[in-house]
């Protein structure tokens, strides 16, 4: 199901022509060929690699150690090298109820990581001189023309007033997330959380036949946070740059997605939705209970949303499914400078802008790492510390506890996927510092 799902009949066969003649015209706008073969993602000896087998195999007594002490039910860990993967292991259950072993290509909900591969997409559109990143948001969705900054709310009714912004929301603000957009139901404004519940506002992920063109335009018509560039509040500016791809695009998310991304990085396990010859490798939402995990119960989402429902809201901030071998894949394309496989998906100079510092580190609130376009990256100061990679390595994580980073010095990445709410684990910055030490050359 798309988002012309529930269109009306005329509605719907205008949105299926443009999409159409999109897609007809999509070989002439496709990724290109390169000059580089960089070749996929697959298992090698870490010797080959520069990486000590004695080593991480620390790695392997820190997972067991967090399985066994009851951190996490379970987790999958990857390490790869100069484009080798050199780790890729299991360890602990996919679903303790259902007594379901973990196995390593099992697929994750990885909620805020999607934020990247959204941004990946903005920027690949931006090549193509769709657009400029300093262009307000508006002029591909009218709805947030003219936008207001939060004044006055009233608790009782749910009124408020609000007063003029002194500019428009830019592109670049949704993806710095600067543009004064919030979080609704996670968000750390009560008023907030109020605002975006009584408009509609689909914030995560739903089982809900909403689409995410619905839910952006009802946000368009909600205050701000603040002046679009002036703070740094963590919010839906992904969500509303999916919809503006579908815009710019003239088709669905998830199929931009498939066919320009997925399907030329071969990343065959990462999508919105399941299909049914998939459901079963779903690793369970889990949280501790009486010593035990046991699966997380429906709260405000439905922890089976990527396989029940109405399978139509294409989250571009959290909405996608994904493994541990086609995230570290997303990430060496980005170890490569945009290209993989002889496939060229960003440019070098692209991907130098998107790693760039893009957010005033008064804003950001700290000198240890940075933000740039889609991820936070690691200062000087940062890597002195230790335990975070050289300058310049890239990072983010997930709602349900996953994290990754990719070291671009020693062309290093690090995937670790669990599928967890509450408990107490450790097994990310653990894990982060021992693959540094695993470099052996």
């Amino acid at each position: 199901m798309n988002q012309f799902s529930i269109l009306s009949p005329a509605a719907w066969l205008g949105a299926s022509l443009t999409m159409s003649f999109a897609l007809l015209a999509a070989p002439a706008l496709a990724q290109t060929k390169s000059v580089k073969q960089s070749p996929p993602l697959e298992e090698a000896a870490p010797s080959s690699a520069g990486v000590s087998a004695d080593r991480l195999a620390r790695i392997d007594a820190v997972c067991e150690d967090a399985v066994r002490e009851g951190r996490i039910p379970g987790v999958v860990a990857l390490v790869a090298r100069n484009g080798k993967i050199v780790y890729y292991k299991a360890f602990g259950m996919a679903d303790n109820q259902a007594n379901r072993s973990l196995k390593r290509d099992d697929i994750f909900r990885i909620a805020s990581q999607s934020k990247a591969i959204t941004a990946t997409a903005v920027m690949m559109l931006w090549e193509e001189g769709r657009f400029r990143l300093d262009d307000p948001i508006s002029n591909w969705i009218p709805e947030f023309k003219n936008p207001q900054v939060l004044k006055t709310y009233n608790e009782a009714d749910g009124t408020w007033t609000g007063e003029p912004a002194k500019r428009e929301i830019t592109i670049r603000d949704l993806l710095t997330h600067t543009s004064g957009l919030g979080y609704g139901v996670i968000d750390g404004d009560a008023r907030f959380k109020k605002l975006y519940a009584d408009a509609g506002v689909m914030d995560l992920f739903t089982t809900e036949p909403v689409t995410i063109g619905e839910s952006v335009k009802r946000l368009a018509k909600l205050p701000l946070h603040h002046q679009p560039g002036e703070k740094y509040t963590y919010g839906e500016g992904l969500d509303v740059l999916g919809y503006l791809i579908e815009v710019v695009s003239g088709m669905p998310f998830d199929v931009f997605l498939q066919k320009r991304l997925f399907g030329p990085l071969g990343m065959k396990d990462s999508g919105f939705y399941l299909p049914a010859a998939k459901a079963d490798r779903l690793v369970a939402v889990q949280k501790p209970e009486g010593g035990k995990w046991v699966r997380y119960p429906v709260t405000f989402y439905d922890p089976e949303y990527p396989i029940k429902g109405a399978k139509s809201f294409f989250s571009g901030g959290a909405g996608l499914c994904s493994t541990a071998k086609d995230y570290a894949t997303f990430l060496q394309m980005y170890l490569n400078g945009g290209e993989l496989g002889g496939v060229r998906i960003l440019s070098r100079t692209t991907v130098e802008t998107i790693l760039a510092e893009q957010v005033a580190r008064e804003l950001w609130g700290g000198n240890d790492k940075y933000y740039g376009l889609a991820f936070g990256v690691v200062t000087e100061k940062g890597a002195a510390k230790g335990g975070e990679g050289s300058v310049g390595t890239f990072d983010w994580g997930g709602y349900f506890n996953t994290q990754y980073f990719a070291d671009p010095k020693e062309k290093l990445i690090g995937v670790l996927m669990k599928q967890t709410q509450g408990g107490n684990d450790n097994t990310g910055w653990k894990f982060r510092q021992l693959v540094g030490q695993t470099v052996d050359d």
